[in-house]
C-alpha cells in the first residue's frame, strides 16, 4: 500500500510542470497578440490533455488572466490530492518501520535471554545495549525513510524522464547529461561510507561500555578518587569516536554540494539550449517548455540529492544488521535437549566424576568431583576463594556444561530435565547479589510473581530484614537504586535470601550469602534458615564455618577437588584444612571482639 501511495502522490505531482508550461505559453501568446507560439499537447499524458482541453473549451473566450486563475486552482487541487497520498504514504511505510523496530527489539531481547553465561562473559554490556538500540534504530531508518525515499526517487525520476522524453528528446538528453557523473560519485563515496559506518558502530559500543561501567562502579571510582582519571579515559574514547564521526560527516557532506552543482548545471543547460531553440524558431520549442523542463529538474533535485542520503542509510543499516546478526545467529550452547522432561527435582542429587574447564581462561575449576546428597540433607561446601565452590553451584543449575561426568536429580540426568523446570524449582542465592531498580517488594517476589503480601513479609522476617524494611519511609514499596545501590551490602544479601525463601522449592543453594552481615544477624538468619530448611535439600557454600548449623555432611574443596568430607566434629579431629580454617576463624573472631 505504501508503494502504491508513493506512485500516486508523484503521479499527481508530475502534472504540475505540464500545466505550468501551458500557463506560461498562454501568457506569452496573449502578451504577444499573435499566434507565433502554438500550444501542442499531444506528447503529454492523457490526464493532462483532458485538463488542457477542458480549460481551452470552457474558457476560450475568457481573458488570459482568468485562464491562469483557473489553472492555478487546478494546480492547488493537484497539490492537495498529492499531499493526501503523501500523508497516506508516510502513515503506511513509516508506521510499518516502527512495527519492524518493535519486533526486532523484542526478538533481540528474547534471544539475549536464551544465551548462556559464557556469552555475557565474552561481550560487554555496552555492546549488547548498542546493538539493541543504535543498530536497530539504523535498520529502522532503512525499512522506513530509506525505503520510502528510494521508491519516491524511483517514481519521480521515472515519471519525469518519461514525460521529458515525450516532450523533447534532445533537451532531455542534454539536461540530464550530468547524471552519469553523479552515479560514479555515489558508487565511490558509498564504499567509503560503508567502511566508516562499521568502524563508528564498533567505537560507539566501546564508548557505551565505558560509560556503563563508570555508572555501575561509581562507588569504587569515588572511593579511590579516580574521577579525573575516568574522565580522561572517557575523553580518549569520545575523541576517537568524534574523529571517526567527523570523518564520516565530511564524506557525506560531499553529496549535497555536488548535488547542487549538478542540478544547477542541468538548469543552466536547459535554459540555454531551450532559449536558443525558441530564438531559432525550432519546431515545438516554446518558453512554456523551458519552464516545464526547469520544474522537472527542480522536482528531480530532492530525489537526486536523496540518493546519497538513502545510500548512506542503506549502508549504515547493512553494517548494523550485520552486527545484529552476529548475535541473533549465535545459538545458545545450553538448551533443552529433544527428550528433555518437565521434571520437578524432589531433592536427591548425585554428582559423578564431574570435571569442568573454563573456555576463556583454561582454568580446570572442578576435578573428578563426586557426591551423593539424599533428599532433605543439609550439605556445606567450604573452601578458600578460587577453590571451585561457585562453579559447582552454577554447574548444578546448568549455567555451564561439564566437560565430562554427570549430575543426576532423582536419578534423572540433568540434561534430560527442561531448564525452566530445573531452575524454577531450585532457589539460588548467588555470591554476587543483584537487585533490580524496583521496589523492595517486587525484588523479594521476583521468583514468585503471585506471592501474597503475607508471604513477602514472612520471607523478609526469615531473612532478618523485615524490621529494617518497615522502618523505611515507604516500607516495602521503597524504590531501590540500580543494583541496590541505596542499600548496604548486608541488606542486599538479606533481601536476596528473602527472594530465595519465598519460592518454597525442594532444593536451595546459598552461595556465600552471609559474608556481609554481622555475627548476631548471621546467628538469627541461621536459626530461621534452619527452620525453613527442615524438609528441603540445602547446599550452603561458604568460606566461613557455621558451627551453629547442624550439617549432615561438610565438603572441603581445594583446587576443584574434594580433599575432606565429614561432619563438623570429625573434620576438627582430622587436623586437616577444615581445622586450620576453623582455628583461623576463631582467632579472627577473638581479635575483632
Amino acid at each position: 500500500m505504501g508503494i502504491l501511495f508513493v506512485v500516486l502522490t508523484n503521479y499527481f505531482r508530475i502534472l504540475a510542470p505540464q500545466i505550468t508550461g501551458y500557463v506560461v505559453n498562454t501568457v506569452v501568446e496573449s502578451i504577444g497578440k499573435k499566434d507565433a507560439v502554438k500550444i501542442r499537447t499531444s506528447y503529454y499524458s492523457h490526464e493532462y490533455n483532458q485538463l488542457v482541453n477542458f480549460i481551452i473549451q470552457r474558457f476560450e473566450s475568457l481573458h488570459y488572466n482568468q485562464k491562469i486563475l483557473f489553472a492555478g486552482l487546478i494546480l492547488l487541487a493537484l497539490a492537495l490530492i498529492s499531499g493526501l497520498f503523501m500523508f497516506l504514504m508516510r502513515q503506511t511505510i513509516i508506521v510499518m518501520s516502527r512495527h519492524i523496530e518493535y519486533d526486532q527489539k523484542n526478538e533481540i531481547y528474547q534471544h539475549y535471554q536464551k544465551l548462556d553465561i559464557s556469552f555475557y562473559k565474552k561481550n560487554t554490556t555496552g555492546d549488547l545495549m548498542n546493538r539493541i538500540s543504535e543498530d536497530v534504530s539504523r535498520v529502522r531508518m532503512y525499512t522506513g525513510p530509506a525505503l520510502m525515499y528510494f521508491i519516491n526517487l524511483a517514481a519521480v525520476i521515472g515519471f519525469s524522464i518519461y514525460f521529458m522524453l515525450k516532450s523533447d528528446v534532445k533537451l532531455t538528453m542534454i539536461s540530464l547529461c550530468p547524471l552519469p557523473l553523479l552515479a560514479i560519485s555515489i558508487y565511490y563515496v558509498n564504499s567509503i561510507i560503508n567502511k566508516k559506518s562499521e568502524n563508528i558502530q564498533s567505537q560507539l559500543s566501546t564508548l557505551t561500555s565505558a560509560a556503563q561501567e563508570s555508572y555501575s562502579g561509581i562507588r569504587v571510582i569515588k572511593s579511590f578518587v579516580q574521577e579525573k582519571a575516568m574522565i580522561e579515559h572517557f575523553k580518549v574514547n569520545t575523541e576517537v569516536y568524534r574523529t571517526s564521526a567527523l570523518s564520516l560527516a565530511k564524506t557525506e557532506a560531499i553529496y549535497f554540494p555536488s548535488m547542487g552543482l549538478l542540478i544547477g548545471l542541468s538548469t543552466l543547460i536547459t535554459v540555454m539550449i531551450g532559449g536558443l531553440d525558441v530564438l531559432n524558431g525550432v519546431e515545438g520549442a516554446s518558453v512554456g517548455r523551458i519552464a516545464e523542463f526547469v520544474l522537472y529538474i527542480q522536482m528531480l533535485t530532492f530525489p537526486v540529492s536523496a540518493i546519497g542520503w538513502t545510500a548512506s542509510m542503506i549502508q549504515r543499516a547493512a553494517a548494523s544488521q550485520k552486527r545484529i546478526n552476529e548475535f541473533l545467529l549465535r545459538q545458545p550452547v545450553i538448551k533443552d535437549e529433544l527428550n528433555a522432561k518437565g521434571h520437578i527435582p524432589q531433592g536427591k542429587i548425585e554428582i559423578q566424576n564431574l570435571n569442568f574447564t573454563y573456555d576463556n581462561t583454561n582454568i580446570h575449576a572442578i576435578k573428578d568431583f563426586s557426591l551423593i546428597i539424599n533428599k532433605g540433607e543439609k550439605i556445606a561446601i567450604v573452601g578458600k576463594t578460587g577453590s571451585g565452590k561457585t562453579t559447582l553451584a552454577q554447574l548444578m543449575l546448568k549455567m555451564h556444561l561439564a566437560d565430562n561426568g554427570q549430575i543426576l536429580y532423582d536419578d534423572l540426568n540433568i540434561n534430560q530435565i527442561q531448564l525452566n523446570g530445573l531452575r524454577k524449582n531450585i532457589s539460588y542465592v548467588p555470591q554476587d547479589v543483584f537487585l533490580f531498580s524496583d521496589t523492595i517488594s517486587n525484588n523479594i517476589k521476583f521468583g514468585k510473581e503471585d506471592a501474597s503480601e503475607e508471604e513477602i513479609w514472612k520471607a523478609a522476617k526469615d531473612a532478618c530484614i523485615y524490621d529494617e524494611i518497615v522502618s523505611l519511609p515507604n516500607g516495602f514499596e521503597t524504590m531501590i537504586g540500580e543494583r541496590g545501590v541505596t542499600l548496604s551490602g548486608g541488606q542486599k544479601q538479606r533481601i536476596s535470601i528473602a527472594r530465595a525463601m519465598i519460592n518454597q522449592p525442594n532444593i536451595v543453594i546459598f552461595d556465600d550469602c552471609l559474608s556481609a552481615v554481622d555475627s548476631k544477624t548471621e546467628k538469627n538468619i541461621l536459626e530461621n534458615m534452619y527452620k525453613y530448611l527442615q524438609d528441603k535439600t540445602a547446599i550452603i557454600i561458604t568460606h566461613r564455618i557455621f558451627s551453629l548449623f547442624s550439617f549432615d555432611k561438610i565438603i572441603v574443596l581445594e583446587g576443584g577437588r574434594i580433599v575432606e568430607a565429614g561432619k563438623h566434629e570429625e573434620l576438627l579431629e582430622s587436623e586437616g584444612i577444615y581445622r586450620i580454617m576453623y582455628e583461623q576463624q576463631q582467632t579472627n573472631n577473638k581479635n575483632n571482639s
